[in-house]
């Protein structure tokens, strides 16, 4: 087996796919641990790996699709001859689908057992017509895939026992970095209220959806049949990054290159004829055009927004009725505007908090260890008073407004942001009304609406930096009056809505922006079960043959056989792409991924956001003088290299090494 540097560096982020996550790892190699520290070398050093610390991720159980493995795999073992003779009845194949997707976003789908026809499909790979070469790493290969489940569950088994698995921190509590954070160094934070402070249940995107949907009756005289045609909120339709064409009425889902990766018409999917057609061929729009007729999705609240718009058009559609699809967008934003405006939910959510919210147990925790820690705290919502006085004191109690030095409320992010001149006003606690007064401090115990950051910075009074905090050689020693503290990265602001709470604060103010993002919570669960990360492990294998097999054919002009046998392993990939997509369960697959590339919201909370955690109350795993360090800060191709043949142990000819461990 090849142990040269290059291979050891190339197998590193295909084994990061097998075996446990990096805080598993450390402490398998920890003193602490021999048993562990053993049982990994072991598996390790089969694939001559040595332990140097690298992220492994946490190996999973066997799929529902292997459970015939063994019966699979007895006929995988032929020669390269007999394989390239029935490649023709064994390659994948991939079909489009325009049903209606309704598993839940936010649950693991359980898969029925598919039929030994099916297993064979997804791991049964295509064989090259003449290439012997080809043929027996492509052998291999399937050997590999089909074998991997087996033994998968098998390292789990064993590093479960030993305790390797355990960690402090479940993965969908974490706190995740973008870039380096030094907490101890932050002196003042900032909260959000809506799903950033509070969270809610299921019930307000119904209340909102319904409210919005009379409206349209209502106020745009929309047929009263639509009222009775059993429209609800579908939490397994919508996920949040979306973004709706104007012109179309489509739903779509961006990659970060702005190409749209899926559109959905209503409920029916657009086919990739119609997106080249509509997007100039290239899925994609003009920066100008772009900006003119997708209107982005990116906040919670838009999940009933997106809903609504699908099931309108689809109504349409469904009955044969002409309509504008242009127009039925702006009735539905208009509507749904004006649900919010009206305050008409904030008054039913307000008068009923159990039902609309969710507790949040560690909350007030998470707020009196920053308080303790001598950082300010500073409360800017977008909702007016009373709303969020009955949520806060639902969740933390009626003195929640003693941990903050400063409650703004109506802020109208993210005008705050942006203007210079928009006075504060004071609101009077007891009546809720505004008064008329002068506002030229901010003080502790009172609250104030509209403001801008720019009147802030003029009503403070606070130094810009901590005197607690040691300061180095290299940090600039100067103290700031006026609230100049409040322009730099010494603010950390925690909120939802990147575009709303973030992108503005981070992009003109400096300030140290988190994303509370439960979207990675979920998915971070889903990713560890079974089913998932075994379509990972087989779309790595698939693409490692991909490259492998090129280089084995050469830099010559391909053949037919040549191009046939790659576009049947790329179909194949797609397969197995879709099945993940699929298991996620809504039709749109992750908020991270848009399709196979990384989407449109995952770049932006790159960009944007230093931090982001699935919700608030994760910060109490960490000190307020924690230091978070990206994972990794690699973006190109040439510094995230992929394994080679001979550290998968493809090159033996022993019919043993075809066990990956």
């Amino acid at each position: 087996m090849n142990t040269d540097p290059c291979c050891f560096m190339k197998i590193v982020s295909t084994v990061t796919l097998l075996l446990m996550n990096t805080a598993t790892v450390s402490r398998a190699f920890s003193p602490s641990s021999p048993s562990s520290s053993r049982l990994i070398h072991k598996k390790m050093t089969a694939l001559d790996i040595r332990p140097s610390g690298y992220p492994i991720r946490r190996a999973t159980s066997i799929s529902p699709l292997f459970v015939s493995t063994d019966q699979s795999s007895s006929s995988s073992g032929s020669s390269s001859s007999s394989s390239s003779s029935s490649s023709s009845s064994s390659s994948a194949q991939i079909t489009s689908t325009n049903e209606d997707t309704t598993s839940s976003p936010t649950k693991f789908q359980n898969q029925p057992k598919k039929s030994q026809q099916e297993i064979n499909r997804y791991t049964t790979l295509p064989r090259h017509k003449t290439n012997g070469q080809v043929n027996e790493t492509l052998d291999k290969i399937e050997k590999t895939v089909r074998h991997l489940y087996k033994d998968s569950l098998n390292i789990r088994s064993e590093l479960k026992e030993s305790g390797v698995l355990e960690t402090e921190i479940p993965q969908s509590e974490k706190v995740y970095a973008n870039s380096y954070v030094d907490l101890g160094k932050v002196d003042t934070v900032g909260f959000d209220y809506d799903y950033t402070l509070v969270t809610y249940t299921i019930e307000l995107l119904d209340l909102i959806y319904d409210m919005a949907l009379k409206r349209l009756v209502k106020d745009f005289q929309y047929p009263e049949e639509i009222l009775d045609a059993g429209l609800k909120f579908d939490p397994k339709f919508s996920i949040r990054g979306l973004a709706v064409d104007r012109e179309t009425g489509w739903i779509c889902h961006l990659s970060y290159t702005h190409k749209v990766a899926v559109a959905y018409e209503g409920r029916r999917k657009v086919s990739r004829e119609r997106l080249m057609k509509e997007y100039t061929g290239k899925r994609a729009l003009k920066p100008s055009e772009r900006k003119k007729r997708l209107k982005p999705l990116n906040d919670l609240f838009s999940m009933a927004e997106c809903c609504l718009i699908a099931d309108v058009v689809q109504f349409f559609h469904e009955r044969s009725l002409p309509f504008c699809p242009k127009n039925a967008v702006y009735d539905v934003l208009s509507a749904i505007g004006s649900t919010h405006i009206s305050g008409d939910f904030h008054r039913i959510v307000a008068e009923d908090p159990a039902q609309y919210f969710e507790p949040r147990p560690h909350l007030k925790e998470v707020l009196r260890k920053l308080k303790d820690s001598g950082k300010r705290m500073i409360f800017v919502s977008n909702s007016p008073f009373w709303y969020v006085d009955a949520g806060m004191k639902y969740v933390i109690g009626d003195h929640w407004r003693d941990m903050w030095d400063a409650v703004i409320v109506s802020a109208g992010k993210p005008r705050f942001y942006t203007e210079t001149a928009r006075p504060f006003r004071e609101v009077n606690r007891e009546t809720g009304k505004m008064e008329f007064k002068r506002v030229e401090r901010i003080e502790a115990g009172r609250v104030y609406s509209d403001g801008c950051l720019t009147e802030l910075t003029k009503c403070l009074d606070w130094y810009s930096t901590n005197a607690n905090v040691p300061q180095s050689d290299d940090d600039v020693q100067i103290n700031f009056t006026g609230g100049s503290s409040l322009t730099s990265p010494n603010v950390l602001y925690i909120g939802d809505s990147l575009f709303a709470d973030l992108v503005d604060a981070k992009r003109d103010f400096g300030w140290t922006t988190a994303a509370v993002t439960p979207e990675v919570g979920w998915e971070t669960d889903f990713a560890e079960k079974v089913q998932f990360s075994n379509a990972q492990n087989a779309i790595d294998l698939l693409l490692f043959s991909l490259r492998e097999i090129q280089e084995q054919l050469g830099n010559g002009i391909r053949s037919d056989d040549d191009i046939d046998v790659i576009v049947k392993l790329e179909k194949m990939v797609a397969l197995w792409r879709e099945e993940q997509n699929n298991l996620l369960g809504n039709p749109f697959g992750s908020v991270f991924r848009a399709k196979y590339q990384p989407s449109l919201f995952a770049h932006s909370l790159r960009r944007y956001c230093d931090l982001y955690m699935p919700n608030t109350c994760a910060l109490r795993h960490y000190s307020p003088q924690h230091r978070f360090y990206p994972e990794d800060a690699r973006l190109l191709s040439h510094e995230i290299q992929t394994a080679n043949p001979e550290c998968w142990g493809l090159g033996s000819d022993a019919e043993g090494s075809m066990d990956l461990f």
